[in-house]
């Protein structure tokens, strides 16, 4: 059977991220915790609910799990986000690929969202040297050493780098198959030995500064010991442009992650999921992993029905979920967010509300 030919991405001519035009300052746009919010009347009232829940959640050791999209990272709310984890109201943060990008590009260089329009239109969108082949290499390092994809991007910009093994160590483990039957250890070896022998890699530190780590949710995660896991989708972000990506090692890294986010899931009895601003990564995330959970929980007699789940976003939300499902026909019935958790059981509820309003709204209802 014929296969078909592959684009080479050794070809491309990437660009320094220094000269790229950005619209997001991390410095200057950053959303800090007492920053005043413009929601009012019933969305307070909902706050209110939400907080109550969160406060119960915690004093009875249940999740609290943070959902979100790339939108909630690019608009500066950073600061609020460790808020949360640093006073112990969320247990568990999650996001998608973008997610991911903008978070290392803050902690890298302090400004990110470039002009994807403009770019496009130039071959130069998402070809930036810096982004593709630190945060490939993270996940390739992350990987081997046994970290999930959010762990590896975070644990990366905490320690400004990782400690590179020496291709001997590597070699070492890799000869050592017959013997351990270690199939992810070799396999996340091979992927590093390759990269290292195509770069001329050294033995010892990789140092890799980050001067703005301070803002960095996925380094202040690591730092505190909070899950943060990366549920990214082939394709979908500006690092697979470049040739330091690698399938295999982003895949041992995302597995990690949705399997460490199910555990999260499989202890939501008596716990509260908020979902802000992620139309397709969070609801189907969760589904599997509820399904799994419960399954298991099944087997033991147990089960997880008694759960919160608060889903904002900033679209108008005009069918009535209690009635049941839209028909196919009603364009309300493609709200992925909706339709997905409304099939979920537990308690839900939806908000429409900018994200930076509802989670400012939630840190200061918190601390009231």
């Amino acid at each position: 059977m014929a296969i078909s030919n592959q684009f080479n991405r050794k070809k491309i001519l990437f660009k320094l991220l220094e000269n790229r035009k950005d619209k997001v300052y991390i410095e200057r746009d950053k959303v800090l915790p007492d920053t005043p919010h413009r929601l009012s009347g019933e969305q307070l009232d909902k706050i209110q609910s939400v907080a109550a829940e969160i406060k119960s959640a915690k004093a009875n050791g249940r999740p609290v799990m943070l959902a979100f999209g790339a939108h909630s990272i690019k608009n500066c709310l950073s600061p609020v986000m460790i808020a949360l984890m640093e006073q112990g109201y969320v247990t568990h943060l999650s996001t998608n690929g973008a997610g991911i990008i903008h978070d290392w590009e803050f902690a890298f260089q302090g400004h990110s969202s470039e002009d994807v329009r403009e770019n496009v239109s130039v071959g130069e969108f998402g070809i930036w040297q810096e982004t593709g082949f630190f945060i490939n290499l993270a996940i390739i390092a992350g990987a081997y050493e046994g970290k999930g994809y959010g762990q590896s991007i975070g644990s990366f910009i905490l320690n400004d780098g990782f400690d590179m093994p020496s291709e001997k160590e590597l070699e070492d483990i890799i000869a050592s198959f017959s013997k351990t039957k270690d199939y992810y250890k070799t396999a996340s070896a091979i992927d590093l030995l390759e990269k290292i022998r195509e770069y001329n890699f050294v033995a010892g530190k990789k140092s890799v500064s980050h001067p703005y780590k301070k803002y960095s949710v996925q380094a202040e995660a690591f730092r505190l010991g909070v899950p943060f896991t990366g549920h990214p989708m082939f394709g979908h972000d500006i690092i697979y442009t470049h040739p330091m990506n690698t399938g295999s090692a982003i895949g041992r890294a995302a597995e990690r992650d949705f399997l460490d986010y199910a555990e999260s899931v499989s202890r939501l009895e008596g716990g509260v999921y908020l979902s802000i601003g992620s139309a397709v990564m969070s609801p189907m995330i969760f589904e599997k992993s509820l399904s799994m959970s419960r399954n298991v929980a099944l087997q033991n007699n147990e089960k997880i029905e008694n759960f919160s789940i608060h889903v904002v976003d900033l679209a108008e939300c005009s069918w009535d979920w209690s009635n049941g499902e839209p028909p196919e026909t009603d364009s309300a019935y493609y709200l992925r967010y909706m339709k997905t958790f409304n099939r979920m059981g537990g308690k839900i509820d939806y908000m429409q509300a900018d994200n930076r309003d509802f989670l400012l709204a939630l840190y200061q209802e918190l601390n009231s």
